[in-house]
């Protein structure tokens, strides 16, 4: 589905950096779309000890993706959960903030903000006008509820985006993850997934829809989404008698944490325009036949999505935008850990000692 250019935009947007532990590339492109949705971050340093990435794929416009992308991680930052190391609840509380922030007259002229540039103007000018003046700000962290203007009763976007994004600190990786973006670990190279795709025919996806009052036609959630878990996408949750995780579509992760170690070569995060091109495996091998040859990582990244471009619209598959992070490892991580502890299971394949939830919508405990 969706609008495709005659020719696809190969040029690619691509970012390299590292620090004393990580080593990473990025690439993204829009391909053969006629517009581009996909949004992502890459910090290094979110604090001394922390790194961050995520990828952030959207449908029906790009703000959410690009909101996401701008605001997810500072207000990781921000939860109480972050200041007491508990990097799990932090990130799987942001994933619901990020909805909370979109609405009212604030959530309304960011997202215009983030918009085509004549909705940008008119996020400006109502800042200008609304937004609160001087001290009145400063004084409390989260001024967003309180602003007030022609738009304080906007309920949120209709357009939503995945999200999936990876935490590093130390030792530990946290992985949270709502909709069909991905994230691939490679261990002596074997790929591991860390995140589940979220689609509606999943036996507990169903079952939240359907107890919610929604319903799956032709594979796609009230027959628009075909994916069951976003952020964004208010529409699907103005159910007042519900919690949020309980709602037709919910931006409730799965949160998976992985304690890393040397057998651990690089990460991947990619949104579905790599996944439907390449298996978890296909990837990591192709990584790992260029990784050493290209000069670095975002190269990598870019032979990827030139290997994932499709030669034309006929097929559908290669014709989406396409974003991927890769995320190397320094050595050593840690002390040798023997990769036998890795169970893999059948049509599918978790990192050993990762704490995944299995069709729940409850945050696994952190270890």
């Amino acid at each position: 589905m969706g609008v495709y250019l005659s020719t696809p935009k190969t040029e690619k947007l691509s970012e390299d950096g590292e620090n004393d532990k990580l080593k990473f590339g990025l690439s993204s492109m829009q391909g053969w779309r006629a517009t581009m949705e996909d949004a992502h971050s890459a910090l290094l340093d979110l604090d001394n000890d922390t790194a961050f990435f995520g990828v952030f794929d959207g449908h029906g416009g790009k703000v959410v993706a690009k909101f996401c992308a701008k605001y997810l991680h500072r207000e990781v930052l921000n939860t109480e959960a972050y200041a007491a190391g508990d990097l799990g609840a932090a990130v799987h509380r942001a994933y619901f903030r990020m909805d909370e922030m979109m609405r009212g007259q604030r959530g309304w002229r960011e997202l215009q903000a983030l918009g085509d540039k004549i909705n940008q103007f008119t996020g400006i000018i109502e800042g200008l006008i609304w937004s609160p003046k001087g001290g009145d700000s400063n004084d409390r962290h989260d001024d967003w509820a309180f602003e007030e203007g022609p738009h304080s009763d906007f309920t949120g976007p209709n357009c939503g985006s995945t999200a999936c994004v990876a935490l590093i600190r130390n030792r530990q990786l946290v992985v949270a993850n709502a909709g069909d973006s991905r994230c691939v670990i490679s261990r002596n190279g074997q790929a591991y997934s860390l995140s589940r795709d979220h689609k509606p025919e999943l036996e507990a996806e169903r079952e939240r829809i359907q107890s919610a009052g929604g319903y799956i036609q032709m594979g796609r959630v009230n027959g628009t989404l075909n994916l069951s878990r976003a952020i964004g996408d208010m529409e699907f949750k103005q159910n007042k008698f519900l919690s949020p995780d309980k709602q037709i579509l919910t931006a409730n992760p799965d949160i998976n944490i992985v304690e890393l170690c040397d057998d651990d070569d690089f990460l991947v995060l990619a949104c579905d325009g790599i996944w439907d091109c390449m298996s978890n495996q296909q990837l990591v091998d192709f990584i790992r036949e260029h990784i050493n040859t290209e000069e670095s990582l975002s190269a990598v990244c870019e032979r990827v999505l030139d290997r994932c471009l499709a030669p034309s619209t006929m097929g559908g598959e290669g014709c989406d935008n396409m974003t991927m992070i890769l995320v190397q490892f320094k050595k050593p991580i840690t002390q040798t850990k023997d990769a036998s502890g890795a169970e893999q299971s059948a049509g599918d394949t978790d990192a050993s000692g990762a704490e995944q939830s299995a069709g729940d919508t409850e945050r696994p405990e952190t270890q």
